[in-house]
């Protein structure tokens, strides 16, 4: 039973359900799907964690724990790492299993942004300690959360990108957040995309130079 199929490259990609063999000829590329199928407004595809999987073939190391990430992000998330986990341990075999090894241990739950995945892992590769993601931090009335956190040292890391500038209502709200958890006596580090260039050398410059003077 074919349960999705893709066009990519004038090649025609079909995903079928175990225990079925994937098709083999010419300009037919086949695939089996080894976790559950579900329903999209009546067509039958691949589960967000095999989908995950199947990039794999294609994908780097990096874009699946970008991915990875996002199964997993703050709000309405699509999967849990377990889930991951057992797809990964029962991947041998698979095209990519190798980079999706890779990947796992570095995917983290309750993201709010690919940019912001991108920032930890460059301060993770820098060898500074690793932040906790959207860190909760009680502001008297609520829970404001900071992208990336430095709770022991009480140092906020927060990725700006351009909804944050362009966006009237978003810019005024981060103004009051960032006040809110500061007046709490936290340092907030602000960064965007041209701190990121190339390494991420200038992010990982005012991370590191925050730590310290913790």
């Amino acid at each position: 039973m074919a349960v999705a199929t893709r066009l990519i490259d004038d090649l025609l990609h079909v995903t079928v359900a175990r225990p079925d063999r994937a098709p083999r000829r010419r300009g037919v590329v086949g695939h089996q799907c080894l976790a559950a199928v579900e329903d999209l407004r009546g067509l039958p595809v691949a589960g967000a964690v095999e989908a995950w999987c199947q990039a794999a073939a294609l994908a780097t190391a990096d874009e699946l724990i970008l991915a990875g990430d996002a199964l997993l992000r703050r709000q309405r998330p699509l999967s849990r790492h377990e889930e991951l986990t057992a797809a990964v341990e029962s991947a041998a075999g698979r095209p990519g299993v190798r980079r999706l090894r890779e990947a796992l241990p570095l995917i983290r739950a309750r993201t709010d942004s690919p940019m912001e995945t991108v920032l930890r892992l460059a301060i993770v590769r820098a060898g500074l300690p690793e932040p906790v993601v959207n860190y909760a931090i009680d502001v008297g009335e609520r829970l404001l959360h900071a992208d990336l956190a430095y709770p022991q040292e009480r140092l906020a890391v927060e990725y700006d990108g351009d909804q944050h500038r362009i966006d009237a209502r978003q810019y005024e709200r981060d103004i009051d957040r960032l006040w809110r958890i500061e007046a709490r006596g936290w340092r907030v580090i602000r960064i965007n995309k041209s701190h990121l260039l190339g390494s991420g050398g200038e992010a990982i410059r005012r991370v590191r130079a925050a730590l310290r003077s913790s």
